[in-house]
């Protein structure tokens, strides 16, 4: 291995706010930190919140995953509830061919499996129950099936069970999925089924043995004289709960720590010796052994009082993240909202990525690495300054590079629904880690990226309407509405002012002979080359609409006495021009009536359109009585 290259681990986790990941990940970081190792946790919080198309898009983080940017993976796949995106970073991992380290679970000849023994310490808490504490009832929590860990500390209760004459009902049997809430649930569906209350329960891990203890006490039993619960994992928060959980201690941080060290070596071209870590019980309160009393209670105080404190400046901080972000109407005022919260992240480095098309797109293809082919930063922001990236490839993962070592950052999920907005880095930060409301972070964030490409579209939406409302959209001029709204407000100001002002009213001529003769399509056509022929002529403070079939109108809001020769004479120049260049069989023609005055407070718009509509007739007529002996005939 070459001593002065830097290493780069790509790590990929599912739900970073539970303490099992927590505290592996304190011993990936810190081993990766003193070794000048670079790693990338590719993280989701699928699985939360029971909805299927979250989580689809949640999990679209592993697609980003350029793996030709890595020298070796840490698969934490044990944490992923989801099959699809499981199998996926699997293959992926497979045909990059790079070091792989796998947590329990030997499926793989290909990863590197570092265990801990589940088998043994599971065992050891059954047997303690049923043989200290006389339990013969026994309801079972478990992990979810897919997970080899769920499947060992499951089978290891069956044995125990057996070993002791005592049967095992399948009723008493929940399938969580590790998670905080299962706890919960789990003894909710105990308390609709009717059983006999059991001697204990026994749960797959900590986090779901705490919920189910406080679930417990909200319908009035006392652990542990009415009933023992046990855990799994030895948490920080079963070691301090009250009471203080029964559990089994793994070496959590040692595991992160050691895949680590295999990695390395791996690396190095040798052959790690394969390691199973040991697990061993804590016998404590919820079982009804020894009281706990922690080491240092003064300690334990001061870290709970610290935790709980910063968790209401997060919450109080959030609240005022998702009322700034409502008040947002622009993308600008939107990204500087969310830049002055992670300002006081306390990270080194935050990039907010976007597909280059959030704006636009409604829907994504199939989950795929090409959904981050092209990427937009709208800002990253460090402690010394902050700087847009416009365009930067999916497959370069990070918008700006990394130029040293020893860095740990987190790639975390923006979307909304299944619906693929981008993703965010927290870069040598450990919010994602130590704060409960990181998911709460990512879901406010998306939200409101959603909510800002929806605002966006309606106000697209809003002006098509506009357009058509004012917009001609045969001619692309004003069409009576636009005149008038447009033309009013300047009406009164000339009014105010006592201006001179044109109106000019313009009626083709023969339009009922081209569509008699050559159809409507041909009508149309020449109704638009009058239309860009009147446009044409019009000075920049000029306006302009097709007032009706074939009238058109025409303001001037700072006109002469030689206003109306002057138009005339541009108008049939380049009405000529373009007959001759159409080289049709008929003669687009137009009648012209321009009715020029110093508008007063008596003076109203529509009257005088109306004496300017007069003015044309009369020219029309004179051109009638003119044109009656022609060659070519043009008719009204």
């Amino acid at each position: 291995m070459n001593l002065g290259k830097i290493i780069n681990i790509a790590v990929f986790v599912a739900g970073l706010d539970e303490e099992y990941q927590n505290n592996i990940i304190t011993g990936i970081n810190e081993f990766s930190r003193r070794n000048n190792i670079n790693v990338s946790y590719f993280a989701a919080f699928g699985g939360m919140i029971d909805s299927r198309l979250y989580d689809i898009g949640e999990y679209s983080i592993y697609d980003l995953a350029n793996l030709e940017k890595f020298d070796a993976a840490i698969l934490m796949t044990n944490t992923i509830n989801d099959t699809s995106a499981r199998s996926r970073i699997i293959e992926k991992i497979k045909k990059s061919r790079i070091p792989a380290v796998v947590f329990d679970c030997d499926d793989f000849s290909e990863f590197y499996n570092i265990s801990i023994n589940n088998t043994i310490a599971m065992r050891e808490m059954v047997r303690h129950v049923i043989q200290v504490h006389g339990a013969k009832t026994i309801n079972y929590i478990s992990g979810p099936m897919y997970n080899p860990e769920a499947v060992e500390r499951l089978q290891a209760f069956r044995d125990v069970m057996a070993e002791n004459n005592l049967t095992v009902d399948e009723n008493r049997i929940y399938y969580g999925e590790f998670r905080t809430f299962d706890g919960h649930d789990a003894i909710e569906e105990y308390m609709k089924s009717g059983l006999p209350l059991p001697d204990a329960f026994i749960c797959a891990n900590d986090a779901m043995a705490l919920t189910a203890v406080s679930t417990l006490e909200k319908y009035g039993f006392c652990i542990p004289l009415d009933v023992i619960v046990t855990g799994f994992d030895y948490t920080y928060s079963a070691q301090n709960f009250c009471p203080a959980l029964t559990t089994v201690k793994r070496p959590l941080a040692q595991m992160g720590s050691y895949a680590c060290s295999v990695i390395l070596d791996l690396l190095d071209g040798k052959k790690p010796n394969h390691k199973e870590l040991e697990a061993s019980c804590v016998f404590t309160e919820s079982c009804g052994c020894k009281i706990q009393i922690p080491d240092n209670f003064s300690e334990y105080r001061k870290v709970t009082y610290n935790k709980i404190e910063k968790s209401n400046s997060n919450v109080h901080k959030l609240n005022i993240l998702a009322a700034r972000l409502a008040e947002t109407e622009t993308a600008d005022e939107h990204f500087e909202v969310i830049k002055n919260f992670v300002s006081e992240l306390e990270c080194e480095r935050f990039s907010l990525c976007l597909i280059s098309n959030w704006q636009e797109t409604y829907n994504n293809p199939e989950l795929s690495c090409c959904i981050f082919e092209s990427m937009t930063a709208p800002f990253v922001w460090t402690k010394e300054k902050t700087e847009s990236i416009e365009f930067f490839r999916g497959s370069d993962i990070a918008p700006v590079p990394l130029k040293t070592g020893g860095n740990i950052s987190y790639y975390l999920p923006l979307h909304f629904r299944n619906k693929v907005l981008g993703y965010y880095i927290i870069t040598n930060g450990d919010f994602p880690i130590n704060s409960l409301l990181c998911h709460t972070f990512s879901m406010n964030v998306s939200h409101s990226i959603e909510n800002l490409r929806k605002l966006s579209h309606i106000n697209k939406a809003m002006d098509e309407l506009n357009k058509i409302y004012v917009i001609d959209p045969l001619c692309d001029i004003y069409n009576r509405n636009g005149f008038i709204k447009f033309t009013d407000e300047i009406f009164k100001d000339c009014v105010k002012k006592n201006k001179k002002i044109m109106i000019t009213f313009i009626d083709m001529d023969g339009l009922k002979f081209i569509n008699d003769n050559y159809g409507h399509d041909e009508g149309d056509f020449a109704i638009q080359r009058l239309a860009g022929v009147i446009k044409e002529c019009c000075h920049p403070d000029n306006i302009c609409a097709r007032f009706g079939g074939d009238e058109f109108v025409l303001f001037d809001s700072d006109a002469s006495n030689s206003s109306a020769e002057s138009l005339e004479r541009r108008f049939n120049a380049k009405l000529e021009r373009i007959n001759q260049i159409i080289n049709k069989p008929y003669i687009i023609s137009a009648s012209l009536g321009s009715n020029i005055t110093t508008v007063g407070e008596e003076d109203t718009l529509y009257k005088i359109i109306k004496q300017a509509d007069e003015l044309m007739y009369k020219v029309k007529k004179k051109k009638r009585n003119s044109r009656a002996g022609s060659e070519k005939k043009i008719i009204k």
